[in-house]
């Protein structure tokens, strides 16, 4: 039987998760196109296959139900016409087709099978691949332009959607390279039927706000990181949402550097037990949050008035909203260099299976001692060629279900 979705936490023993395998999309990678995609280099996409089962594998191990996403999303295709005709419509919505390269696609793409449909929308479409293509965007466009653009970050399956409590925030992602996604994602909870009946809040259409930046510290109290990806309006509209649905007291609005190696929160920490983070040192000190809280309890979400305290260290304003007394370190790597190091390779990007217990990248070895020595049992996945789209384990999964803490 699968477990009911929901999670009130980053630690909750992992039931359900979901994760995308790297496919044909990371194939239409080229050094041409890859900085516009967001990757930082060519990944070898067998090896990438590889790592990504062992990392299926493990979770699976330690009795992970594992979904993926291409599954789900073949699987809503075959079960609703509405659900064919939505992905046609967000795939060729793009002002730089124009109509007749639009209509000849729309007609192309309504005759395809589940499959094909769901591959052309995730690995895209070139424009040598246009059969009898005609008019003037095909004639004038480099054979090989996309027509429509490959999703390669569909690997990153936390940042297009967070699980709170029993609801499901379809998230808003801000680089243009990705924001197709959560399109996708928004598509897989309304109409594939193991998701019948629920409730989601915010979606694509709303202000920036990315899984990557959405922390659960702990039932009821939610950290959000402001930075290259998440804007302060997507945290207020985010909060606000919260707090209509009763899914936390607290959110926390915490401010990180608008930079490639600290685009999200998770880069620079993430829980692995009730009360004990993993953390990039040279951010710990410096790091600061805004609590914010409902003021005055409303029944319409738009009206509801909140509440900013004046920003505190993170660490303090954290335990502080979590009734705890102090919210315990781990600190990346033994040194500034290996901190550095090691944090650009994810070394703080955890994904908790449950309390104390966390898979992590094999290849940051000091970080993963730290962690053994503070009691982590650390489950160690290669990574070589699954980070060069700047992810860790917490990065390429979405938790669904976790038991309540």
């Amino acid at each position: 039987m699968a477990a009911r979705p929901g999670a009130d936490s980053e630690v909750g023993k992992l039931r359900t998760v979901l994760l995308h395998r790297p496919g044909a999309e990371l194939k239409r990678l080229t050094p041409r196109n890859n900085d516009s995609l967001l990757f930082d280099g060519i990944p070898w996409v067998s090896r990438a296959q590889d790592e990504h089962d062992a990392f299926a594998a493990a979770l699976r191990d330690r009795d992970v139900e594992v979904l993926y996403l291409m599954e789900l999303l073949v699987e809503s295709l075959e079960a609703s016409s509405a659900a064919r005709d939505h992905a046609i419509d967000h795939a060729t919505a793009t002002l730089r087709l124009g109509d007749t390269l639009r209509r000849h696609l729309r007609t192309w793409m309504s005759e395809l099978d589940a499959h094909s449909l769901a591959g052309a929308i995730t690995a895209g479409v070139r424009n040598d691949e246009v059969r009898d293509g005609f008019g003037l965007v095909t004639s004038l466009l480099d054979p090989h332009d996309f027509v429509i653009d490959p999703l390669p970050n569909l690997l990153f399956t936390r940042d297009s959607s967070v699980w709170v409590r029993d609801m499901v925030a379809v998230t808003s992602l801000a680089m243009p390279a990705r924001a197709r996604e959560t399109q996708l994602t928004e598509l897989i909870y309304t109409f594939h039927p193991r998701f019948e009946g629920t409730s989601r809040i915010h979606g694509w259409a709303r202000e920036h706000v990315e899984g990557g930046d959405v922390m659960l510290l702990a039932p009821g109290v939610i950290a959000v990181g402001v930075g290259e990806r998440t804007t302060p309006a997507g945290v207020e509209r985010f909060a606000r949402q919260a707090f209509a649905n009763d899914l936390a007291h607290t959110v926390l609005a915490v401010p990180i550097a608008q930079e490639r190696a600290t685009m999200h929160l998770d880069t620079v920490c993430t829980m692995v037990d009730v009360d004990a983070m993993v953390m990039y040192p040279n951010v710990a000190d410096s790091l600061r949050a805004y609590a914010i809280t409902c003021a005055e309890p409303h029944e319409e979400e738009s009206l509801l008035e909140l509440s900013v305290a004046d920003s505190e260290p993170f660490l303090v304003a954290a335990a502080k909203a979590m009734g705890i007394d102090t919210l315990r370190q781990i600190f990346t790597g033994l040194d500034p260099v290996t901190a550095e190091r090691e944090q650009w390779d994810d070394g703080n990007n955890t994904l908790a299976l449950s309390p104390r217990v966390a898979v992590a990248y094999e290849r940051n070895v000091e970080t993963n001692e730290r962690l053994a020595d503070a009691g982590i049992d650390v489950v160690a996945v290669s990574g070589s060629e699954l980070g060069s789209g700047r992810g860790g384990p917490r990065c390429m999964s979405c938790p669904i279900s976790r038991d309540p803490l």
